[in-house]
C-alpha cells in the first residue's frame, strides 16, 4: 500500500489513466469513417495509424529528435510533407476528441483529485501528448502540467526528462512523489528512472509495481473525498 503520509506529489500520465482511451477512439473511429465516406478516401485514417506506430517506436528508441521525427518518419512513409502530417494529427488527436473526453473519463476522479488537495498534496500532469486542453475538458485542475512536447523536455516516455521538469517545478523530492498511469514500459519505467513510486492501473497484477483497477479502489480510501449525492455517470 502507499505510504500517503509520505507522498507530497502524484504525478498523472492522462491517456488511458484519467480517461477510458479505447471509449474515445471508437467516439473518434465513428467520426473518421464519416469523414472518409465524404471524402471518398482512408487516407486520414492510414495517417493517424502511422503516426501512432512511430510515436511508439520513437518511444522504444528513446529518440533525442522526436518532435521532429515523429513527423518526417510519418510524412515518409505515405509519401506527403511533415506540415500535412502535423495539421492532422494535430486537429484529429488534440483537437477533435477534446468535446469528447469528459464522458470517457473515469468513475472517481474527480473525488481523487478533490481528496488530495483537501490532504494538502499537489498535483502534476506528465504526458507524451500536449496535456493542458485536455486536463480541462475532462473538468480537472492541475497545479503543474508537463508535456513530452514541451521545448524544454523533447522527450517521450520511458525517458524521465519531464519527470525531472516536473519535480523541479514543484520542488519536490523524487522520493516524496508518486507516478500515477497505465503503461509499465512508459509510466512505471520512466517513474523508477526518475527515483519515484509508481502506480499503475490494471486489470491484472503486473511485476514489479503496485497496481490498481479503479479509483475508488483500496489504494486510494485514505485521500479519496466522499462522493457526492449525486454523480453524473463516467466511465469504469
Amino acid at each position: 500500500m502507499v505510504d500517503w503520509g509520505r507522498i507530497d506529489l502524484v504525478v498523472f500520465d492522462v491517456d488511458g489513466t484519467l480517461y477510458a482511451q479505447q471509449r474515445l477512439r471508437r467516439a473518434m473511429l465513428l467520426q473518421l469513417l464519416a469523414d472518409a465516406v465524404r471524402c471518398r478516401s482512408l487516407r486520414t485514417l492510414r495517417l493517424l495509424r502511422t503516426f501512432r506506430h512511430v510515436r511508439e517506436a520513437l518511444g522504444d528508441e528513446e529518440a533525442t529528435e522526436f518532435l521532429a521525427l515523429q513527423y518526417q518518419r510519418t510524412g515518409e512513409r505515405l509519401g506527403c510533407e511533415p506540415a500535412h502530417v502535423r495539421a492532422v494529427t494535430e486537429d484529429w488527436m488534440e483537437r477533435r476528441p477534446l468535446p469528447l473526453l469528459a464522458a470517457c473519463r473515469y468513475a472517481h476522479v474527480d473525488r481523487l483529485f478533490a481528496g488530495l488537495r483537501l490532504s494538502g498534496k499537489r498535483i502534476a500532469i506528465f504526458s507524451d501528448h500536449p496535456a493542458r486542453a485536455k486536463v480541462e475538458a475532462l473538468g480537472l485542475h492541475a497545479d503543474i502540467v508537463v508535456s513530452a512536447t514541451d521545448a524544454d523536455v523533447a522527450r517521450l516516455k520511458p525517458d524521465p526528462a519531464g519527470l525531472h521538469k516536473v519535480l523541479a517545478e514543484a520542488g519536490v523530492p523524487a522520493t516524496r512523489a508518486l507516478m500515477v498511469g497505465d503503461r509499465m514500459d512508459r509510466d512505471a519505467a520512466a517513474a523508477h528512472r526518475a527515483g519515484m513510486l509508481a502506480l499503475i492501473r490494471s486489470r491484472k497484477p503486473l511485476a514489479g509495481v503496485q497496481t490498481f483497477r479503479r479509483y475508488d479502489d483500496p489504494v486510494f480510501q485514505p485521500v479519496l473525498a466522499p462522493a457526492p449525492a449525486f454523480a453524473p455517470q463516467v466511465a469504469r
